[in-house]
């Protein structure tokens, strides 16, 4: 048998030496003498003051003094005189005179008392300890004297000092150095001893009760805190000891005790053959002269006969042989309390209460000490499992509080240090007592309630408790859903139904919230959840049979218990259908794979036997059907129960608890002899064959309708079962004890057969803990988990709907500040789990929850509802925790942005909110600086330049305040309170609390898909469209949501492509629907370009979508357009400025042409336009072929405006001028890079922008300025030479002359035969400037346009144009200038053609029809041009030669 892990010392009686090692923690020898001394000197004085042991005389034999008084004497005159040190000596010596005292029975209350102090003292001085000579003998002398002390009873006062030093020892010995030498006959001695004395103390004082009672817990802590340190081996289970009877009979044996007398002799617990019967608590009117402890007296021993291993177990080292007999004792007590009588004088409640605590009080001492260790002796732990466990069950009904709280308080600990040895046993007691005591329908108090909720709170706060319940239940076929039913019943609990809250309702709450915690501590140590793992069978496979290779390993449990879940469910659905209709349910089994397409036999008997939730009443009927197929099922069905070393009644028991045995007779004896069949082939015994098994089972069952039905008045005896069960057995009698046996269990414990009203929490009946305690042997290992999120999101989903509305409930009901905090860390709590598992409608339905709370009141103005909020905890609390939620968990959201949205729009109607709340955190250095040059609040200003300060914006409390002050005297003045200014700096605090400016800032973190969402909520909230020529009354909010999307839209650069179409489409919706001027719009517009502003220099991919958004400007009703185009100009050059770089695209620069062009016939843009036009082409910077022609045409719009000054317009020209060298400069390279088919190509592209170009140039020469005209015709003529460098295409020239040059000189011809003077100042020298425009270009370009076919047509037109010059008449006369002029240019042309060879005379056809179309218009121009240029010898060259 296990010990003390202590090596005593053998030999005590040895030489010194063996002490020297401890010697130096002993008293000085004289002072341990000195103090024995004293003692001696105490126990003598207060003898002498009895008469008895007064003054005697020597000469008188009978008169000599009594033997007690000598000893001490005799002790006295030695003490000083031994040589030896004191752990040397024996300590029988000094302490027998004491212990002759204690147990003499002539000596009184108060000498004992006195002698036991002294025996108290020297325990305690370290006089003795382990190592001290014969130190066993005198601790068993020691346990015997005291545990058998005498003494006279003087007085009731005398008598409780003695008891309470009787304690004092005892409880000395067990704490003291010697309790290693103690075995375990002594402290089973000493704990009887000190059980009795607390059996008396019932009829003594209040003191001598409290402290027996807790030396009681002293001493069984002081006992089984040495369990861990004993050996677990075990050599024996004692003989006859409860434990075995336990093992094999369950609870048949007698609980009851006749005369209060406890099996196997261990106690008698009457103090002089007083019954047990009369009460522990109960007062004991037996008056005695004498109390005598010891003899009579039952101890717990534990041996039964005189069986010699028995024996030598008892008198070895205390170890576990005396734990089991304390521990069985302690089971036994409440057996006892359960069954004893309450005397009639006594208070019921405190009667039921006192005993059955005080056991349990011990047990549970004895349970936190020994901890684990239990498990490491199985004696010990089968009295945990079976006993013990089934009083817990009994007394958890108990309708004291205090009885059923210590009863929770040992399952917890049971739970916490031996849960895998438990299973069932845990799972019987949450089904049949913690969630049966929940709830009020089965009768159980408000205060059962409340403990037991206490209970399952203290549980749930256990990390590992939620999901080991649902591991080892829930996930197993065979179990109830406990965790489940926890769940519901805490969610249901939390609920206050017509009802105030109420401290069940918090305790539900915490709760929920606890298992809720557990799971948010394990987030990111496991796995993210069954969806990750998904169960399919597609195959039937017996479900029954499947197994898991190793319950310790997480990779192999976690899949098994998630695909047996797979299956539990799907068998609950069939179970169901089942319930309803046999068929049915059998047919959905086989749809769903759990049972085979062909029915057998073995299949549907495991679906009965393992399933939990079927109806047992139709499980009967269906197993004593009549069919074969059924008949087949029943067979298998008893084949399923392992019947193995079992009596017949208990066999019986456990086959009908599985099933209610139906009500017909033939279908009775169906199942009885299936059960016969299977009971006989296991365990024969004493049965000689099948039959007699089949007629005993009949006959328990009639006994037990018999002895349990109220109907039948007539009892069965045992005579009568005894006599009806003769000659079964073959023949031959069964043995007289084994059927009184059975009668006697079924008596005591009735099989139920009757069905089961309903369904719910059943009553743990006998027959159901027999049931279970044979089921335990084949369950499967309790699973222990660790702390990863193996199992969480299984349980969360299973969990988190009832929670959020238990909470939002208890928060909506609860006026207790502690608790809405209680509500919003729950809130937190489940926000967390449902981010981590991408639950995105879970979180959407608990902002939804949270949002409903902040409520403003609407009615009232916004003075009040800024103070109704700041005086509303529930509403400031709901509202830092939801923004919390936003703002860590708002990847999450989806549709919850829209009520979070309109929270925020509440606290911007009441001015709460920071002015900055729109910012896009773009550092203020880039933020551009054009909002100086608008008026306030016109436009949507950078965020940056928005300052926060309140007293600025009259919202809010305060700044009404400051508003109303400057509204004149003739206004009331409102003055705040103290308590009003508390409230508002209240709600000021709450709202700076909530971050809400970190949703916006913080949005480029946002998931895409919640981006989406909080981008599509703010578009919903701000829709509100312009009605006519009204704005809506709600323009500020549909503002400030603009405002925020802008923010959103810019914080999202990188992801713009993801907002772009949602913002584009709003902002157009709102531009287009405009025909009035208003805030809305206005922030609409520079919205959109501030995003193009910002965006265009990181997203190249979208330019051109972001450059055709601002179309949207040129969409705006001309009224509104007229009101903003200054600052949109200057919005669009500042864009411009910073982003021509990123333009690229001919689209683009349309977009930006289009709103430049307007600028040019707009007073107040115009100087910006222009501004932005010199940028681009301003020594060709941003010139570029895809804006070339573009930038060209505003140009001209702006040299041809009249709108300033007419510097511009020369400006403008110039710039166009200028701009013929970025033709030059794009030829030169293109001829570099390209190959000669892209050179041509490239070419073509020049020659059609500089066509362009001087188109644009022709037009402006048209001018009614002189200026204007003059410097266009000049810029004309630089373009033009300019350009012959650029090696464009001659046809170009040919065309270029027809319709620029030719069509300049005949506009302008024109305009002076109709026009006035007035209109046209200085015509004259336009068309002097033009002709020698033409004749410049003509003769520079010569050479290359005589090689052209054309060239004679064009020439001819040039010749036409001069005609027509001379002829003309400029304000009714010939210009003399022009007559001068025009033929001087002619001839030094035709001179500059001769001598090219152009104008050559020739033979030819063609050259002399050249010649004579010359001639011809010569002639009419200047006669004598000819003989100038061709002299007479020139011309007579000719004639010879032909």
């Amino acid at each position: 048998m296990g010990h003390l892990k202590m090596q005593l010392q053998t030999g005590l009686n040895g030489t010194e030496d063996q002490y020297e090692h401890c010697g130096a923690g002993y008293l000085n020898k004289t002072t341990v003498a000195c103090m024995i001394n004293a003692e001696i000197g105490a126990v003598l004085a207060v003898m002498r003051r009895n008469v008895r042991w007064g003054v005697h005389y020597m000469s008188d034999d009978d008169q000599s003094e009594h033997f007690l008084v000598q000893s001490l004497k005799a002790l006295r005159r030695q003490i000083f005189s031994w040589q030896n040190e004191w752990h040397a000596i024996n300590p029988a010596l000094y302490l027998q005179p004491f212990l002759d005292v204690i147990q003499s029975d002539e000596t009184g209350a108060p000498i004992t008392g006195v002698a036991l102090s002294s025996v108290y003292k020297i325990l305690t001085m370290d006089v003795i300890d382990q190592y001290t000579v014969n130190v066993g003998d005198t601790v068993h002398l020691v346990v015997d004297a005291v545990t058998s002390c005498r003494f006279e009873v003087t007085d009731s006062g005398s008598e409780e000092v003695v008891l309470m030093k009787i304690l004092q020892v005892l409880l000395a010995c067990v704490k003291g150095k010697t309790s290693v030498v103690l075995s375990n006959q002594h402290i089973c001695t000493i704990v009887n001893t000190c059980f009795r004395i607390v059996h008396q103390a019932g009829t003594k004082g209040e003191l001598l009760q409290r402290i027996a009672r807790c030396t009681m817990h002293e001493l069984v802590r002081c006992i089984f805190s040495h369990l861990q340190h004993i050996d677990n081996t075990e050599c024996a289970i004692i003989n006859g000891s409860a434990t075995s009877k336990q093992e094999t009979n369950g609870v048949n044996n007698e609980h009851a005790l006749a005369s209060g007398q406890l099996e196997n002799g261990r106690l008698n617990s009457a103090c002089d053959a007083q019954s047990l019967s009369t009460g522990m608590a109960s007062s004991t009117a037996t008056l005695v002269t004498e109390c005598v402890i010891g003899e009579n007296a039952a101890t717990i021993t534990g041996v039964n006969g005189t069986d010699p291993h028995e024996l030598q177990l008892m008198i070895e080292p205390y170890g576990v042989p005396c734990m089991v007999e304390i521990f069985h004792f302690l089971c036994s007590l409440l057996n006892v309390a359960e069954h004893m009588g309450a005397n009639p004088r006594s208070n019921t409640i405190t009667f039921d209460e006192d005993v059955p605590l005080f056991a349990l009080t011990l047990i549970n001492s004895a349970v936190e000490l020994g901890g684990p260790s239990f498990r490491d002796h199985p004696t010990l732990l089968s009295l945990i499992q079976d006993e013990l466990f089934h009083n817990l069950m009994q007394f958890g009904l108990s309708m004291s509080p205090l009885v059923l709280s210590m009863v929770c308080s040992i399952v917890l600990n049971l739970y916490h240090h031996l849960r895998t040895e438990l299973k069932l046993q845990l799972e019987a007691f949450f089904s049949c007592v913690v969630l049966r005591l929940a709830q009020s329908k089965y009768g159980a108090s408000y205060q059962q309630q409340e403990v037991v909720m206490e209970a399952i709170v203290d549980f749930c706060r256990q990390k590992t408790f939620a999901v080991e319940m649902y591991a080892n239940f829930d996930c197993d076929i065979s179990c109830s859903n406990v965790f489940e039913d926890i769940a519901n019943l805490l969610s249901k609990s939390a609920f206050p139904v017509n009802n105030p809250l109420s401290s069940i309702h918090i305790l539900a709450l915490d709760g929920l919230i606890a298992v809720m915690q557990g799971m948010a501590e394990r987030i990111g140590s496991g796995s993210l959840g069954s969806e990750q793992f998904p169960v399919n069978f597609e195959e039937y496979a017996p479900f029954w049979m499947e197994k898991c290779n190793n319950f310790g390993d997480p990779n192999d449990w976690v899949p098994f218990v998630r695909r047996r879940k797979y299956i539990k469910r799907r068998l609950m659905i069939g179970a169901d259908h089942f319930n309803r209709d046999d068929k049915k349910g059998l047919e959905f089994l086989q749809e769903t794979h759990l049972l085979p397409s062909k029915l057998d036999a073995q299949s549907v008997a495991c679906f009965l036997r393992y399933t939990a939730g079927l109806d047992k009443n139709l499980i009967g009927d269906y197993l004593g059907n009549h069919d074969e197929f059924c008949v087949q099922v029943l067979h298998e069905f008893a084949r399923t129960f392992d019947f193995e070393d079992m009596s017949l009644d208990t066999a019986l028991r456990v086959f009908l608890e599985s099933f209610r045995l139906p009500g017909e007779s033939q279908k009775i004896h169906r199942v009885l002899e299936a059960f016969s069949e299977r009971y006989y082939e296991q365990s024969p015994h004493i049965l000689a064959n099948m039959d007699a098994a089949l007629v005993l089972s009949y006959s328990i069952i009639l006994l037990n309708t018999d002895h349990h039905n109220v109907q039948v008045k007539k009892k069965m005896t045992e005579e009568d079962f005894i006599r009806n069960n003769r000659h079964i057995n073959a023949g031959n009698d069964l043995p007289r004890e084994f059927l009184s046996e059975i009668y006697h269990s079924i008596c005591k414990n009735e099989i139920r057969t009757t069905p089961e009203a309903g369904f719910g929490f059943p009553e743990m009946t006998p027959s159901r803990w027999i049931s279970l305690m044979h089921k335990s042997k084949q369950t499967a290992p309790f699973i222990v988990s660790d702390s990863r999120a193996h199992l969480d999101y299984d349980m969360f989903v299973t969990l988190s709907g009832s929670t959020i509305a238990a909470i939002s409930v208890v928060f909506d009901n609860a006026e207790n500040e502690e608790v809405y905090q209680t509500c919003m860390d729950g809130f937190l709590v489940v926000a967390k789990i449902s981010a981590y598992y991408h639950l995105e409608n879970l979180l959407d339905d608990l902002v939804v929850c949270l949002c409903k709370f902040i409520t403003i009141l609407d009615p009232l103005s916004v003075e009040e509802s800024v103070l109704a909020f700041g005086d509303n905890t529930k509403a400031r609390m709901a509202t830092e925790t939801v923004f919390t939620i936003a703002n860590r968990y708002g990847d999450y959201i989806r549709t919850g942005w829209r009520n979070i949205l309109d929270s925020i729009l509440v606290f911007h109607k009441l001015g709460l909110l920071p002015p900055q709340l729109a910012t896009d955190a773009v550092d203020k250095s880039q933020v551009t600086a054009e909002t100086g040059h608008v008026k306030p609040n016109s436009n949507f200003l950078p965020a940056t330049h928005l300052q926060y300060s309140t007293p600025k914006r009259p919202s809010g409390l305060i700044g009404r305040f400051s508003q109303l002050l400057s509204l004149g005297v003739e206004e009331a003045r409102f003055v705040p309170t103290e308590e009003q200014l508390a409230a508002h700096q209240q709600a000021t605090q709450t709202i700076h609390k909530c971050h809400i400016d970190s949703i916006l800032s913080e949005s480029k973190f946002l998931q895409a898909e919640s981006l989406l969402h909080l981008a599509r909520a703010l578009i919903s909230a701000g829709a509100q469209p312009l009605k006519g020529n009204r704005i809506s009354e709600d323009e500020g909010t549909s503002v400030f949501c603009l405002e925020l999307l802008v923010a959103i839209t810019l914080n999202n650069r990188d992801r713009v492509g993801l907002l772009w179409p949602g913002v584009y489409e709003h902002i157009s919706n709102i531009v287009q629907s405009s025909v009035i001027t208003c805030t809305l719009v206005e922030k609409a517009i520079f919205g959109l370009l501030r995003i193009c502003h910002r965006l265009l220099p990181y997203k190249e991919n979208i330019t051109d979508e972001l450059l055709r958004s601002l179309q949207l400007v040129l969409k705006l009703d001309a009224r509104v357009a007229d009101a903003y185009y200054e600052q949109i100009t200057r919005e669009v050059s500042l864009l411009v400025k910073a982003n021509a770089s990123h333009i690229r695209s001919q689209f683009g620069w349309r977009t930006i042409s289009s709103l430049l062009s307007i600028t040019a016939r707009h007073l107040e843009a115009s100087e910006a336009g222009f501004d932005t036009l010199r940028f681009i082409m301003s020594d060709g910077a941003h010139l570029l072929p895809v804006n070339y022609i573009l930038c060209v045409d505003i140009a001209r719009q702006f040299a041809e405006s009249r709108v300033g000054l007419v510097d511009r317009s020369l400006i403008a020209l110039d710039l166009m001028a200028g701009s013929v060298n970025c033709l030059e400069k794009w030829s030169n390279n293109a001829k570099q890079a390209a190959k000669d088919e892209e050179v041509e190509k490239v070419l073509q592209g020049i020659g059609e922008m500089w066509f362009r170009l001087v188109q644009g140039l022709r037009k402006v020469c048209l001018d009614q300025r002189e200026e204007v005209r003059n410097h266009a015709l000049l810029s004309l003529q630089n373009c033009m030479t300019g350009a012959i460098g650029t090696h464009l295409p001659h046809d170009l020239w040919i065309t270029c002359f027809d319709q620029v040059i030719f069509t300049l000189l005949d506009d302008l011809l024109e305009i002076v035969r109709s026009h006035s003077q007035k209109d046209y100042r200085n015509i004259e020298g336009t068309l002097i400037i033009t002709l020698k425009l033409l004749f410049n270009v003509f003769l520079q370009l010569l050479l290359e346009l005589s090689q052209l076919a054309a060239f004679c047509k064009l020439w001819e037109g040039v010749l036409v144009r001069i005609e027509k010059s001379l002829q003309v008449k400029i304000w009714g006369r010939r210009s003399e200038k022009l007559q001068e002029l025009v033929p001087e240019l002619l001839k030094n042309t035709l001179l500059v053609m001769k001598s090219e060879g152009v104008l050559a005379q020739s033979s030819g056809s063609g050259e002399n029809s050249f010649l004579e179309l010359t001639w011809r218009h010569v002639k009419n121009i200047a006669p004598s041009l000819q003989s100038e240029v061709f002299p007479q010898q020139d011309l007579e060259q000719p004639a010879q030669t032909d």
